[in-house]
């Protein structure tokens, strides 16, 4: 009970842009997430520990969009060999975050 009250202080304490920094890792850009553009849908790599409320803000205050809905999905680590020697890929998070129509984000500089 206390480390949520000290996480929800440190929280406060970041400030807006700090705390989307903290939350969202990079775009997710493929091409299966650019045919999701069409339908205006976004996707995000985000910290394993990010609530769908967290990137939800951290998205709006960033961009200064109106997200309607977060879906997250976690993919877990895989095992690899390199050679002889086992390893690992570490997992990640992935939120796909739909806009309010008419909003959009300009993920790609044009060339």
């Amino acid at each position: 009970m206390a480390d949520q009250k000290e996480k929800a202080i440190k929280e406060i304490q970041l400030g807006e842009s700090q705390m989307a920094a903290k939350v969202l890792v990079e775009p997710w850009i493929t091409e299966s997430s650019t045919k999701g553009l069409e339908m205006n849908k976004y996707v995000f790599v985000v910290t394993k520990n990010a609530t769908k409320e967290q990137i939800k803000q951290a998205i709006s205050e960033l961009y200064k969009v109106k997200v309607l809905t977060v879906n997250t999905v976690t993919i877990p680590r895989k095992k690899r060999n390199y050679g002889r020697t086992p390893g690992w890929i570490s997992g990640y998070k992935k939120a796909i975050v739909r806009l309010k129509a008419g909003d959009s984000i300009e993920l790609i500089k044009s060339v």
